[in-house]
């Protein structure tokens, strides 16, 4: 779609957290990575923007039993 790349700033971004009932703490943050301003209006007026996002998730408090056993590392000689 056609429109125009609009820079920003970031005031805040906050994280939003959930309590699984598995026991599990999830973070989830959503961070804005481009803005673009169509060339299109809603009906009450306003400019119609399109974003790109990215989810950032983190886990914690997760109950021993849910964990599985870290994978161990193979080192490769250089």
């Amino acid at each position: 779609m056609e429109g125009v790349d609009v820079d920003f700033s970031e005031e805040q971004e906050t994280w939003n957290i959930y309590r699984l009932n598995d026991g599990t703490t999830m973070k989830v943050k959503l961070v804005l990575r481009g803005v673009k301003r169509l060339k299109r209006y809603s009906p009450d007026g306003n400019p119609i923007y399109i974003i790109q996002t990215q989810n950032v998730v983190r886990t914690l408090d997760i109950p021993k039993e849910l964990k599985a056993k870290p994978k161990e590392r193979t080192v490769r000689p250089v």
